[in-house]
């Protein structure tokens, strides 16, 4: 029996065999496998919290942030790479710090575009049965164990979130965005869906089902904002982040204290 991948990209090849997962991975799948004992549940909890305060602490630092999401598994070839690679530089030229998953594909591509424009990069990895590798653009890394943890990261220090061509894994972490936003849990900060060809059947299905349903309001389908173009995607983050929430560019005051593993 073969295991895939089903986080959009972000992990091994679909298909390949899994083998023995290590001791860490078999402790979340028995943890999320149903009510284990205190002692297990009480050591879990622990373990996230200080996965929690690790991250905090690695990025307070790391000044306003883009997230870009995107799959895994596009070449350096692929034009959607080569879309991503601009999405990155132009953020960049705008001021921002750009964030990814930190693995291949377009979140390398993001990672690339910003150090190619001179700007900050930022990469928020994730431990698989299979490794991930980080990609060689960043100049800041953070390994988390969970996915649930790294999402909390992505989001957190975001303005903006822009979404290349990915797959589940994508897919999930753009709702998750969206339902943050419809719900009121973070401000309506833009959420930029680049590639009009690959995106636009998604707004139809939403527009001509979920809409037409009423499980959506219509200003749902504003949170989402689509084009083809990088230079537009960066403009929209810039005047909504900076002149809608006042966004400003400032030095940061507070010191670094390396005992909080900053």
């Amino acid at each position: 029996m073969k295991e895939t991948n089903g986080t959009g990209g972000t992990g091994w090849k679909a298909g390949m065999p899994v083998g023995p997962p290590p001791p860490e991975a078999k402790r979340e799948r028995q943890f999320l496998s149903g009510p284990q004992s205190r002692g297990f549940e009480l050591w879990f909890a622990v373990k996230v919290f200080f996965e929690m305060v690790r991250g905090f602490r690695a990025l307070h630092f790391i000044g306003p942030c883009v997230t870009v999401f995107g799959s895994a598994r596009f070449k350096e070839d692929h034009r959607y790479y080569q879309l991503a690679r601009d999405v990155g530089a132009r953020l960049a030229e705008n001021g921002f710090t750009v964030m990814t998953g930190g693995g291949p594909g377009c979140m390398e591509a993001a990672n690339r575009g910003a150090k190619d424009a001179g700007g900050r990069s930022v990469g928020c990895n994730i431990e698989l049965p299979k490794e991930q590798s980080a990609n060689p653009y960043l100049d800041v890394m953070v390994n988390f164990r969970h996915f649930f943890v790294r999402k909390i990261m992505l989001v957190k220090y975001s303005y903006a979130f822009i979404a290349m061509p990915g797959g589940i894994g994508t897919y999930d972490e753009v709702f998750e965005a969206a339902t943050l936003i419809q719900t009121g849990k973070i401000k309506h900060f833009p959420i930029v869906l680049v590639g009009r060809e690959y995106w636009q059947p998604l707004i139809d299905v939403m527009r001509s089902t979920l809409l037409a349903e009423a499980t959506i309001d219509p200003a749902d389908l504003d949170i989402l904002y689509i084009t083809d173009s990088p230079e537009e995607a960066a403009t929209h983050v810039r005047e909504v982040a900076i002149e809608k929430f006042g966004l400003k560019y400032a030095a940061q005051k507070a010191r670094r204290r390396w005992w909080l593993f900053e």
